[in-house]
């Protein structure tokens, strides 16, 4: 494989450029869960994605990965009013 110069393209699907201050970003070591400074992380997201939803109430942030989500919605169960 021959050299290149210049910097790397993540290209799936492509070209994707990823800027730095994300590169610095995920260089960082990882918060333990278990901390308190986790835990203030994650109230302080908890209050701050309210608008993204659109809601005033309270937000849960259910982490899954690939089709395991498609079952765990609410379904009709949920309602906006």
């Amino acid at each position: 494989m021959a050299a290149h110069s210049g910097r790397h393209f993540l290209q799936i699907p492509g070209p994707t450029n990823v800027p730095d201050r994300v590169l610095r970003a995920i260089a960082q070591p990882t918060i333990d869960h278990r901390r308190p400074e986790f835990q203030d992380l994650a109230k302080d997201l908890l209050q701050r994605v309210r608008p993204v939803f659109g809601t005033t109430g309270p937000v849960i942030i259910y982490p899954l990965f690939g089709h395991r989500g498609l079952g765990s919605g609410p379904g009709e169960h949920a309602v906006a009013g």
